[in-house]
């Protein structure tokens, strides 16, 4: 098995149980043992440095990557000593503007609730933790090790936040200790990643930079416009509602989103194979290539994101019995997110298709402009509307900047990922949702749970096999039943 192959296996794994234990965590352990104004606070200050880190990273992770295989051997010092300084270009003035300028910013963004001013210093930490976790983590990746940096990212600091979550619920730790605990496990993973990345290479300070340094600070900047833009679409609905209402809602909001993110799962687990099959095909000019892999890859992710969200959709009711009272009015916010994840999922790899053409620096102005567009809708919104608000900015933005990458696409390469299958997993999506909407089980919601998934799922795989709507499906379940049939 490749070295490729091998470690996108072992990823989707690590993907898959980040994802369980951010479950327990969000939906289980901070809704029962946090104080709700405490969980808004903790969903304020990590979505708060998520959209931190492009700036504090200074595109840096997406640089090493890009530009780590045109150097030589001996110039490889000077690129590693270039690539540890250049997050400061960031780091400092976000430093010095907190500095001077730290109660002026604490007062705007606490006057709906003084209590955020008290942890803004949180903010930037976390934001320098991800920052740097993403820069050791790249270093990592460019020498093919990329196992152990997605498992400290998707896993390590969902299994502390449990830890720190049962030690504040035993009465071991404070609720002060708690979050001073939740920024110092950010720092350590990131000291982490560090030792690990310098295992595999321990860089030596040679401050003789490559010759085209110029060309590396502009790439970087424009990735620092395009990972700012990916992440307000993401996380300043989050930001943003703390500034118009009481900051318990954020911690209500964040449930709701993260029941909806389950639905991209199998296209974060998928993105890593794609990624560089995509890159290949542009970089052969395999135009037939292309295309088949894009239809493909959009079919295969709307079969499974589709599932999910009808799915999730079905079962929410009785996932809601399941946790405090407060958090269960997030019907319409998961599904409007949750449908914005579906249209994601329904464009396949084209995110990969643009990244890797000529024409990345035209998706990353759209991406600026639709980050505005986002902050712009969530500023009217959410004060008239509140979370529903929030959540219908998120949808609107989302949608049109599918729009606009599927319109671009298809105008510079020719293709759509659209076919007859589409149309027809959408009619079986439906009609699933339909039916089963009707049934209603009177047992323990996760009796009920459990029960209608399974059904769904049986009937859902029936149609899918027996119509043969997709070649991949199709084939991997006529394996699967030869090889377990006497």
């Amino acid at each position: 098995m490749g070295v490729v192959l091998k470690q996108s296996i072992q990823n989707t794994v690590v993907t898959y149980l980040g994802f369980f234990f951010g479950a327990i965590n969000t939906l289980f352990l901070y809704t029962k043992i946090l104080p709700d104004e405490y969980y808004g606070l903790v969903t304020f200050i990590l979505a708060s440095g998520a959209i931190l880190m492009p700036l504090m990273a200074f595109g840096v992770h997406n640089t090493m990557v890009k530009y780590y295989s045109n150097h030589q051997e001996v110039e490889k010092d000077g690129f590693f000593t270039l690539m540890l300084l250049i997050p400061l270009l960031g780091i400092l003035p976000v430093a010095l503007v907190g500095f001077i300028w730290y109660d002026s910013i604490g007062d705007w963004v606490s006057q709906v609730n003084p209590m955020v001013k008290d942890y803004l210093w949180y903010v930037f930490f976390v934001g320098l933790a991800m920052g740097y976790f993403e820069v050791f983590y790249s270093w990592a990746k460019v020498h093919l090790k990329s196992v152990f940096g997605n498992f400290m990212k998707e896993v390590f600091a969902r299994i502390g936040v449990s830890i720190l979550l049962v030690l504040f619920y035993f009465d071991v730790i404070s609720l002060d200790t708690f979050f001073k605990c939740l920024v110092g496990l950010y720092l350590l993973r990131t000291v982490i990643i560090k030792i690990y990345a310098f295992t595999l290479r321990m860089p030596k300070l040679d401050f003789k930079f490559p010759p085209f340094t110029k060309e590396i600070l502009s790439y970087s900047f424009l990735i620092i416009l395009g990972g700012s833009a990916a992440l307000i679409l993401l996380e300043i609905d989050k930001v943003m509602l703390n500034q118009f209402i009481s900051i318990e809602n954020v911690a209500y909001y964040g449930v709701s989103v993260y029941i909806a993110t389950v639905i991209i799962v199998p296209s974060r687990a998928m993105h890593q194979i794609t990624y560089p099959l995509t890159a290949e095909l542009l970089n052969t000019h395999n135009d037939a290539g292309l295309d088949k892999l894009y239809k493909k890859s959009s079919l295969t992710l709307f079969i499974a994101s589709g599932i999910l969200f009808v799915l999730i959709i079905l079962n929410l009711n009785d996932l809601y019995l399941m946790l405090p009272e407060n958090y269960r009015n997030g019907f319409v916010i998961v599904f409007l997110i949750g449908l914005a994840k579906v249209m994601d999922s329904l464009l396949g790899n084209i995110n990969s298709i643009l990244y890797n053409s000529h024409y990345y620096k035209t998706v990353l102005i759209f991406g600026v402009c639709l980050a505005a567009l986002t902050i712009l809708l969530n500023y009217i919104l959410i004060p008239k509307f509140g979370l529903e608000g929030a959540a219908f900015a998120s949808f609107v933005s989302i949608f049109i900047f599918n729009l606009v990458k599927l319109i671009f696409v298809k105008i510079k390469f020719g293709i759509m990922p659209f076919t007859a299958a589409t149309f027809k997993v959408f009619a079986t999506l439906v009609l699933l949702a339909v039916l089963f909407d009707l049934v209603q089980f009177q047992f323990h919601p996760i009796i009920n749970i459990g029960l209608k998934s399974f059904l769904i799922v049986v009937m859902y795989v029936g149609i899918l096999y027996r119509f043969n709507i997709s070649e991949d499906v199709t084939g991997f379940l006529s394996k699967w039943l030869k090889k377990n049939t006497p």
